[in-house]
């Protein structure tokens, strides 16, 4: 079955924490921990407000999203998770969301958009539903497609 898969999970591609307040989440992940703060994104839509962070370097970056809701009686909950979802690589994003439908994969509300970092991205639905019986049993997992650099990189070392 996997030969079938039309595209290929690369690697890591972020991670993304929650809670009321990002400044206590900023003085472990940037004060003692060192990552470096390389950007901000805001949205009303997802109800959040995410300090973009990093660690590693080149096509190896990661990111670690700290985030918090811009209003915490609302959805999505952004900080009711600490763990909010995990980011991964993908070669081929539209194909990707078009064969894992078929095979009756969940997706989230929202299809294939621009993502805080800039890159086209779409989340997998944490929970199962009748019409498509498979989900993230519990995690939201963003599908991020990789630019080409990272798909050489990847490449490159194997994986």
């Amino acid at each position: 079955m996997s030969q079938d898969r039309p595209f290929k999970v690369l690697g890591i591609q972020q991670i993304a924490i929650g809670g009321p307040s990002k400044d206590r989440l900023k003085t472990l992940w940037v004060d003692k921990l060192g990552l470096a703060v390389t950007g901000n994104f805001v949205s009303e839509r997802e109800n959040v407000d995410e300090d973009i962070c990093a660690m590693g370097a080149g096509p190896f970056k990661v990111e670690v999203d700290l985030m918090q809701p811009l209003d915490p009686e609302k959805k999505p909950a952004v900080h009711t998770t600490p763990l909010n979802h995990v980011g991964l690589w993908i070669d081929d994003l539209a194909k990707a969301v078009e064969w894992l439908t078929a095979q009756g994969v969940r997706f989230a509300p929202g299809g294939i958009r621009k993502g805080a970092a800039g890159f086209d991205i779409c989340f997998l639905h944490p929970k199962a539903s009748d019409e498509f019986p498979i989900g993230g049993e519990g995690v939201l997992i963003e599908l991020v497609q990789a630019p080409p650099e990272v798909i050489a990189a990847f490449k490159q070392q194997g994986a």
